[in-house]
């Protein structure tokens, strides 16, 4: 019983660990992600300055913020303008581990969404992880509806104008480009900072 083991089953073994170890490994890869982030409520750029703040301490290493753009309401119109921002992001959570976190903070925060696509204090959107495509019922990446919001893109293309969009293949700015209708979107001077957090 405590005998060498038969070869083959050495071998299984050692397989085993080595598969283990590699899947470990990709899940600690580190990934580069795009957000989205809007406030419509009260304080607007502090709203975005409260949610980026703990996104260090939960695993995302924040890369570059844009500037803050005023922007339109879309599809529920009877509502304020909104502040809205992009971030480029490093992070070794897979991506719904990073949307849980996303939605912790925004928990935090206090927000509750009464309206769909109504007002709220603080919404982050994953937009891209790395060139995943990822389609389950709690999570679309990249963002179903990016390609068609000029307040998510004039942001994103501001700070990563040639991130591809991993279905169309488009970047950023050739997204932009494409994008029809007139929703107003203004970059935001917050007391002459230029809009920077």
């Amino acid at each position: 019983m405590g005998g060498p083991q038969p070869a083959a089953l050495v071998s299984k073994a050692a397989d085993q660990s080595r598969k283990a170890v590699f899947v470990a490994a990709a899940d600690c890869v580190k990934q580069t992600t795009y957000l989205s982030l809007g406030s419509n409520m009260g304080d607007r750029a502090r709203n975005l300055r409260d949610a980026v703040r703990p996104l260090e301490t939960t695993g995302v290493h924040i890369v570059r913020v844009s500037s803050l753009y005023e922007t339109e309401p879309v599809d529920y119109l009877d509502q304020a303008w909104f502040l809205n921002m992009a971030i480029e992001a490093e992070t070794e959570l897979g991506a719904l581990e990073l949307l849980r976190a996303l939605r912790q903070i925004e928990t935090q925060m206090g927000n509750k969404k009464l309206i769909a696509k109504g007002p709220r204090l603080i919404d982050m959107d994953i937009l891209l992880y790395g060139e995943q495509v990822i389609d389950t019922p709690e999570l679309q990446v990249p963002h179903p509806r990016m390609h068609l919001r000029r307040f998510v893109l004039e942001p994103l293309a501001e700070i990563a104008p040639n991130a591809r969009h991993p279905v169309s293949g488009l970047s950023a700015t050739e997204m932009l480009a494409r994008i029809s209708g007139n929703s107003a979107v203004r970059k935001f001077d917050d007391r002459g900072s230029s809009g920077r957090l």
